[in-house]
């Protein structure tokens, strides 16, 4: 049966971990995977999510399914935390959450939803974007098409070519929008380009569906949500794809959920009962252990102020590392070319350069980044951030 098969291309990101592990330089750099770290160089597990966990593990008696669906408490905090309490659709009662297995299975959720509901729909993402998202919603078999969003080499949106573009898109298509934290960019709509944007989609008649992964990594938990909640305000219907291995840590978790607006009660309810199908052929049941660790965060007074400080404490470092890489890279160059990564947000940027700026980068001085040059910040280290602005200085130069 599967003689025929040949190997597949390796995924970047895998095949870059691997080539960072089996350099043996003392100086090497990792840019690449897309993970938190800590001064320490350590993904950590944050001391709210230990003390939670320890909570939930005293009073477990089973291990038994919780339900498909996922912990309903978890449930109703996060559209609370996404959406803000007094948001108008859950006062009316048109919205619906769902667990899902992290942020790629809300995102795998949604598009499958899609295709039940209008198989012909086309999802316009960003150019560039996340390198997942095409194989999450396209591998299901619908069609995707790009949009313009942002210039690497000249380091700005190009937001007047993504209206124009969204412009000529047919009622009934779907936008894929980076809530905020845009991965690979980190460049982000400001506030007036949401209200923009969000009239564009009602006027259109144009779905959006939002990728919310990074929640307080970009300006802190509301402001990270603003422009989400402008366009969820507005829109009759919307489709949010939540992560929380980022802004909580628990990565090997797989801790998400799956958000969705109708017009109405009745019509949210019969899209939970196709989102519950959905789920059921393709992993059954979510895990529950982070999702209890979560509720419990959540709902605990003193552990979520705890959360919501550690939260802060990761933000801070990445806003940090940002700010001296721009100043260093700004010192051994001359010129403010790089100062826009003091003002985007997230662990992620693109330096702007190309495929063979970041070859020498990696072979001659042990920096490792995507070809794109989308580098993860938070890979930084106060003591390596004067070698790595050498390097790239260097690099430039030939």
């Amino acid at each position: 049966m599967f003689q025929q098969l040949v190997p597949l291309r390796e995924d970047a990101i895998l095949g870059l971990m691997a080539k960072f592990r089996a350099d043996s330089s003392p100086d090497k750099v990792d840019l690449g995977v897309g993970v938190f770290r800590d001064l320490s160089g350590n993904t950590p597990v944050l001391d709210s999510v230990r003390l939670a966990e320890r909570i939930v593990l005293a009073a477990q008696t089973t291990k038994s399914y919780v339900a498909p669906a996922g912990r309903a408490e978890f449930n109703e905090a996060v559209g609370e935390l996404v959406l803000g309490a007094g948001h108008a659709a859950l006062t009316a009662n048109r919205v619906r959450v769902v667990q899902a297995p992290g942020g790629c299975g809300a995102l795998r959720l949604g598009a499958e939803l899609i295709k039940t509901a209008r198989p012909e729909a086309i999802i316009h993402v960003s150019d560039p974007t996340w390198g997942n998202h095409a194989p999450l919603l396209g591998n299901c078999g619908l069609e995707l098409a790009r949009y313009p969003y942002y210039d690497a080499a000249a380091h700005r949106l190009r937001f007047a070519g993504m209206l124009e573009t969204l412009e000529r898109a047919s009622p009934g298509d779907v936008v894929l929008l980076h809530a905020c934290c845009h991965n690979p960019t980190g460049a982000d709509l400001n506030l007036g380009q949401w209200r923009t944007l969000t009239d564009l989609l009602q006027r259109r008649r144009l779905l959006p569906f939002l990728d919310l992964a990074y929640q307080g990594f970009g300006e802190g938990l509301e402001a990270d949500v603003a422009g989400l909640r402008l366009v969820t305000a507005a829109l009759p219907e919307a489709l949010v794809a939540v992560s929380f291995s980022k802004n909580l840590g628990v990565y090997r978790e797989r801790l998400g959920a799956f958000i969705f607006l109708g017009e109405s009660p009745p019509q949210v309810d019969a899209m939970r009962t196709h989102v519950l199908q959905i789920a059921r052929g393709i992993y059954s049941m979510p895990p529950d252990h982070a999702a209890a660790i979560a509720a419990q965060i959540f709902a605990d007074a003193e552990l979520r102020t705890q959360w919501i400080t550690e939260l802060e404490e990761m933000r801070r470092r990445i806003a940090e590392m940002r700010a001296l890489l721009a100043t260093a890279l700004n010192r051994r160059t001359h010129s403010s070319e790089f100062d826009f990564l003091r003002d985007q947000h997230g662990m992620f940027s693109q330096l702007g350069c190309n495929e063979s700026v970041v070859a020498r980068l990696r072979e001659r001085h042990h920096i490792y980044m995507l070809s794109d040059s989308r580098m993860n910040l938070a890979g930084l280290m106060p003591d390596n951030v004067p070698y790595v602005a050498d390097s790239i200085a260097s690099a430039l130069n030939g």
